[in-house]
């Protein structure tokens, strides 16, 4: 028995995935990485800016407490970067601590609201039925309570704290997330690879988490995203109205209500570097986001 054997020299052409594809079309989205660079910029001033100051932000400089809105603006000389505040504490340290709280608020907002959403979503959708209609239906009348009356009704009652900012967030900030993978669920539960797993015996929580979960996860990272932004907008909002993190505690939020209160005094420093770290973040989540919706966007590929 002849065996022919002909060796040839033959180009192996390896194909991407669908995440190397999606990170290549979010690569030349100009604006997205321009966004991403942004947040890693205010990440950095976040965790390591404090290290660039001598001073603290619960530390009162007494020799310029009398004339803050006189000589209490932004000087290197006094090593005051970003001024003072009204009660003659550096503003540097505190928009430091301000951009601290406020992301940690929105990243922990936004994880709450992607593990407990994705989770019960995705349990609603892929067991269908009865339960699928309660669950639900829990959800809509959790929907139709005004979320900032809950949100200030906690704060009040409960007093004014971080824990209770996350309390308050993680109660409702997770409805839109379970309606959204819901849907997704609905549409890939008839898939072959659910099917099989169905067939082989495996059990509905670990199909749940080991096939429909990570099929969801385009959504839920460009859901995450754009949820960020609105949890800091949440915060900043409850602490303009006097309601947010206690002092000698502070967020981008708090440092805008006292800025916009000094402003007929002149001291538009006060208003003006804490707002601009707001913007630029928001701005620049809400693009990273788009960027990430057209990236994973499965119609565009």
């Amino acid at each position: 028995m002849t065996h022919v054997t002909n060796v040839e020299t033959a180009e192996v052409v390896k194909g991407r995935s669908l995440w190397q594809d999606a990170r290549a079309r979010f690569f030349r989205n100009k604006a997205a990485v321009a966004s991403m660079i942004v947040l890693i910029l205010v990440s950095l001033f976040a965790l390591f800016g404090g290290m660039l100051t001598p001073w603290s932000n619960e530390e009162i400089d007494w020799n310029l407490m009398g004339d803050v809105r006189t000589l209490g603006g932004p000087s290197f000389e006094t090593k005051h970067y970003f001024g003072l505040d009204p009660l003659g504490r550096d503003l540097y340290a505190r928009v430091v601590q301000g951009t601290q709280i406020s992301l940690m608020i929105g990243i922990v907002g936004a994880l709450i609201s992607v593990i407990v959403g994705t989770l019960y979503g995705a349990t609603a959708g892929f067991i269908g039925g009865r339960l699928d209609n309660i669950m639900m239906r829990i959800v809509d009348i959790l929907m139709a309570i005004p979320y900032m009356f809950v949100l200030i009704l906690l704060l009040v009652v409960f007093g004014r704290s971080i824990f209770m900012l996350f309390v308050g967030i993680g109660l409702i900030s997770w409805l839109d997330m379970a309606r959204i993978a819901r849907g997704q669920t609905l549409s890939i539960k008839n898939k072959e690879f659910v099917e099989a797993a169905i067939a082989t015996g495996v059990s509905t929580p670990k199909i749940i988490i080991r096939h429909i979960v990570p099929n969801l996860l385009g959504v839920v990272i460009v859901y995450a995203t754009l949820l960020v932004p609105s949890m800091i907008m949440f915060e900043s909002f409850i602490s303009f109205l006097g309601l947010g993190v206690q002092e000698p505690l502070t967020s981008w939020g708090a440092l805008i209500n006292e800025g916009a209160g000094q402003m007929r005094y002149g001291t538009l420093w006060m208003l003006g570097f804490p707002l601009f770290f707001f913007l630029i973040s928001l701005f620049a989540f809400f693009f990273f986001g788009d960027g990430l919706r057209d990236a994973l966007d499965p119609k565009d590929r």
